[in-house]
């Protein structure tokens, strides 16, 4: 049963299809799934023709209601919620949970989203893996991935949205995996997993102390009953939450997993940087904003945090020669400017960010592995150069990706993330007096060096002369038509995306604020209005800024002058410091993952081992060996008594036989 919600009122709508959405992929899962089985058995490879087609259709099916569904959406009401009950599934005393969809303005911009940018790597993973014996087994991860995903957007309650939340994470680990034989890709998605189950700590805190306290989980109820929530527990809750949310964004202090995540094939990096795994946690943030807002203390950690995370992500992004590497520490400073705009209490601002840094990373990772199959799997910036003149249709399409995430006026990335600057200036949190002026020229820092090191990127690879195997120059060759179309169409995209939030400082709609303000509108703060008055002069600091990154880091750069690299030796062990991450692989080494080591091997070796198995062993052993030394004694050498023995066991036989 399909219902209209006007927040309080219900009624029937005639609308059916709505489960489509999360039905196509998990259909194409179940059946490339058994496809990839049946081959794996009878040891034939598959026919990579029909996985394709069966993939790529069920993600195109999926975007497609999703597109349906929102001109329909549009003609209704403002504030309307659509919902969609299948089935019940847990009934725990006076709480009732059901297989439920909800479908408002902030789920609707991201289902459209996510299948639409999934439809778009489903297709370039056509050419991608082309040839690959695991061709139908990625194909399965992809759209199963993408099935968690859409159920942790669409859930109309925690306990549902958490079904979504465990299954992106199952999932990213398999595509990190996805070539498990090689260690390095093992090890990557080992890590992925062990630090999303870290955050699956605060996330069942936060799930059990909202039930406890307000007894549901559905989001509607929540906020209409959100002074239930005083702010000491209102913080608690926020503070659980935003513990499973660092985990899925790679926030410090949990951040290790996602440089590490360029291990799966670009296309699956992409799918989750760009739109499942690491976005997960935002949207969370973001759908939980009327508990937020009722937790100052909580927003100011989230701010805090998300700016760190930033900063972090811009300077190791700096001294890095990995393509991948510089374009995943990249995603780390862009996330971190979403957690910061939760902290802000800019929530469109925070979405808004997500879309457009969506469609530019999708870009630039699909971009960068037309780059690396051309150059025969080689990733090092240093030896390459001067590719515009060689692969001229991957590098515009990654050129394009860059100034969309560069934020270079007038495209994408420029208006969402001035939104969120000035949105920090204007934060309506009154726990933040002098706070938001230090956030502020923190964030105008990090984008400064954001933008030089996506410029070296830039300058290294594109333009100059060609630095690598010269063999090689004789083989490059443009991807095929697979990989071409949907790269040059999102690169064009990704452009002009930004335009649905042109603000109205500068004569916009602001269409996407507007769309989204009926979501939030409820229970958020006013923004200060002096900061939104000033609005155009901090655009105007802004493009300086980035202009001023790219401006230096391409001056210093062409001239072949490593200015980043010269800065940080100057402080004590800064580029080795840089190279190992700052410390942070080998902090979770010795303290974390160290602790498990050690408990594990104390569980292995002296309680089951010493304590359970080896008393059990020896028992055994002593037992059998007074039964062997009984039957030792009567092993007297006379033939008549043995068969004696062999008589009276055959007369047993056939008593027992006869009784049955």
């Amino acid at each position: 049963m399909l219902e209209l919600q006007h927040l309080q009122n219900l009624s029937s709508v005639p609308y059916g299809w709505f489960w489509l959405i999360v039905g196509a992929p998990l259909l194409g899962a179940v059946v490339n799934g058994l496809w990839a089985l049946a081959s794996a058995r009878f040891n034939k490879f598959p026919a990579s023709g029909i996985s394709a087609w069966i993939a790529c259709s069920a993600s195109f099916l999926s975007f497609f209601t999703v597109l349906e569904t929102y001109f329909y959406f549009r003609s209704l009401p403002e504030n309307s919620v659509l919902t969609q009950s299948l089935f019940s599934w847990v009934e725990v005393s006076d709480l009732r949970f059901t297989i439920s969809f909800q479908l408002d303005a902030l789920s609707l911009v991201m289902a459209l989203l996510i299948t639409f940018l999934s439809t778009l790597i489903h297709v370039y993973s056509i050419g991608f893996l082309k040839g690959d014996p695991g061709f139908s087994r990625y194909f399965t991860y992809l759209n199963l991935s993408l099935f968690f995903m859409l159920i942790l957007v669409l859930a109309d309650d925690l306990l549902f949205l958490f079904v979504g939340w465990e299954g992106t994470a199952v999932c990213a680990s398999l595509l990190i995996g996805f070539c498990f034989r090689e260690a390095a890709k093992s090890k990557a998605a080992q890590k992925a997993f062990l630090v999303n189950r870290v955050g699956d700590l605060g996330f069942i805190a936060g799930i059990l102390l909202t039930a406890a306290l307000t007894g549901t989980l559905n989001f509607n109820d929540l906020q209409t009953h959100r002074q239930d929530f005083h702010e000491g527990l209102a913080t608690l809750v926020g503070l659980c939450f935003f513990l499973a949310a660092a985990a899925k964004s790679a926030q410090i202090p949990l951040m290790v997993w996602l440089p590490d995540s360029i291990e799966a094939p670009i296309p699956g990096t992409a799918f989750l940087q760009s739109i499942t795994l690491a976005t997960a946690g935002i949207y969370l943030m973001v759908r939980l904003h009327f508990l937020y807002v009722l937790a100052p203390w909580a927003s100011l950690v989230i701010a805090l945090a998300g700016m760190t995370t930033a900063f972090l992500g811009a300077v190791l992004a700096l001294t890095q020669n990995d393509l991948k590497k510089i374009l995943a520490y990249s995603t780390l400073s862009q996330l971190g400017f979403m957690v910061l705009a939760v902290g802000v209490s800019a929530y469109e601002a925070g979405i808004f960010q997500l879309i457009t840094h969506g469609f530019s990373k999708t870009c630039l990772f699909l971009a960068a592995g037309s780059l690396i199959a051309a150059l025969e799997g080689e990733t090092d910036i240093r030896k390459m150069g001067g590719l515009l003149k060689h692969l001229p249709i991957a590098s515009l399409a990654f050129l394009l990706g860059w100034l969309s995430l560069t934020a270079i006026v007038p495209f994408s990335g420029f208006f969402s993330l001035n939104e969120i600057l000035w949105r920090t200036l204007a934060t309506p949190n009154p726990l933040m007096t002098w706070l938001p002026e230090v956030l502020y020229c923190a964030a105008l820092g990090t984008l400064f060096l954001s933008a030089y090191a996506m410029t070296r990127l830039v300058v290294l690879v594109f333009f100059g002369d060609y630095r690598g195997d010269r063999e090689k120059l004789d083989h490059l060759r443009e991807s095929s038509w697979e990989m071409t179309v949907p790269l040059l169409f999102l690169a064009l995209v990704s452009l002009m995306i930004g335009w649905i939030g042109i603000p109205e400082a500068i004569g916009g709609g602001d269409g996407l604020g507007s769309f989204l303000n009926a979501t939030f509108r409820l229970s958020t703060l006013e923004p200060n209005g002096v900061a939104g008055r000033l609005e155009p002069v901090f655009m105007l600091v802004f493009f300086s800024t980035v202009s001023l990154g790219v401006g230096i880091s391409w001056a210093v750069h062409s001239l072949k002058y490593p200015f980043s690299s010269r800065l940080l030796k100057w402080v004590p062990a800064g580029e080795k410091a840089v190279e190992e991450r700052l410390g942070m692989d080998s902090f979770y080494e010795k303290t974390i993952a160290g602790s498990i080591r050690w408990a594990a091997d104390w569980i292995c070796r002296r309680l089951l081992d010493e304590l359970l198995l080896l008393p059990v062993v020896k028992g055994l052993a002593r037992g059998a060996s007074r039964v062997g030394g009984l039957l030792k004694k009567n092993r007297i050498g006379w033939v008549r008594f043995y068969l004696a023995y062999v008589f009276l066991g055959a007369v047993l036989v056939v008593y027992f036989l006869s009784r049955g």
